[in-house]
């Protein structure tokens, strides 16, 4: 027997998201953050802010699960203190897109196809 799986559930007022598109399309969410791991990008995490009328709560989803999102080029070396790089991610409310080639480039690229969705 196969188990009900959701995506994700508001942890204050109990609203459940039973897949990564409902969550992502829900407009009562707004992406508001992102925290890099550097050691492992997958672990990085997208920050949302439920808006429904009476919440308000943060939920976190790891970077992994909008991996598939992105189909653009990826880079492979890290560019964090160099000369091209701004240091977005070490700033966690700045969502701008990122020009530096760098391995962690593409998750602010998938920030911006999440609030591309939310405009359609």
């Amino acid at each position: 027997m196969k188990e009900n799986t959701i995506f994700k559930q508001c942890p204050m007022c109990g609203t459940v998201w039973e897949t990564r598109d409902t969550f992502i399309d829900d407009l009562s969410l707004e992406i508001n953050g992102y925290g890099v791991d550097f050691q492992q990008l997958e672990l990085g995490l997208f920050y949302f802010t439920h808006q429904a009328p009476g919440c308000g709560s943060t939920l976190t989803i790891y970077a992994k699960e909008f991996f598939d999102l992105y189909s653009g080029k990826k880079y492979e070396e890290r560019r964090t203190g160099k000369k091209d790089c701004p240091s977005y991610c070490l700033q966690k409310e700045q969502l701008d897109r990122c020009e530096a080639l760098c391995e962690c480039a593409f998750n602010r690229e998938i920030i911006h196809i999440i609030r591309e969705r939310k405009l359609k």
